[in-house]
């Protein structure tokens, strides 16, 4: 059976390229499996899912070895459960000449050194992009607070509206949903705003 995961790393990002790549192959969607979340471990509900459902002869495509994961060790683990404790393949159409598992079967002891050796190689590269990746968004967030950029949810000001609105509020002249319904804040925004415009006074 022709099994296929794929994996991008956050909620936003799009999964179709792969998922176009592997309909070509003529695999089944409900037999690809996807998962958008980080690839620093393997606690995946759609890659926990392909694990349960792979069986010994099946044979499973990746994109690419970091879309299996990021994890060093993790990866090299994951690989040989899958294709010596299970019995499946697993071809990367990224490295096809050099993934595909079948082909180390084929050299016996040897190709299990060689196909060890490739998958140190190119796990550390996988796990050490993470890292680079995490480093670059690190440096990015600084350089934008240092630019002023705010993350998180826009504040609202306290403006000349919410000081009118907050005056007929305290002088009783108004209650305080309709209060916020003027200056179209909710319960929580529009308490914040009041204990901060007080203790200006």
């Amino acid at each position: 059976m022709l099994l296929a995961y794929a994996r991008v790393s956050r909620k936003e990002q799009n999964l179709d390229r792969q998922l176009i790549k592997f309909a070509e192959l003529g695999i089944e969607e409900r037999f690809t499996f996807t998962d958008k979340q980080t690839g620093a471990n393997f606690e995946r509900d759609g890659y926990q899912l392909m694990r349960r459902t792979i069986r010994e002869g099946d044979l499973l495509y990746l994109d690419s070895l970091d879309r299996l994961g990021r994890n060093y060790d993790g990866i090299i683990s994951e690989w040989k459960h899958l294709t010596r404790t299970i019995g499946a393949d697993v071809i990367v159409l990224e490295n096809e000449t050099l993934f595909d598992s079948r082909k180390f079967k084929t050299m016996g002891d040897l190709g299990k050194l060689l196909e060890d050796q490739f998958l140190s190689m190119l796990a550390y590269v996988a796990e050490q992009e993470r890292k680079k990746n995490k480093q670059r968004q690190a440096e990015g967030i600084a350089v934008a607070k240092e630019k002023g950029i705010r993350f998180g949810r826009q504040k609202i000001e306290i403006d000349d509206s919410f000081i009118a609105a907050y005056t007929i509020w305290k002088a009783g002249q108004s209650t305080a949903v309709a209060a916020m319904k003027s200056v179209g804040m909710n319960r929580a925004t529009w308490y914040r705003r009041v204990a901060e415009y007080e203790g200006r006074e």
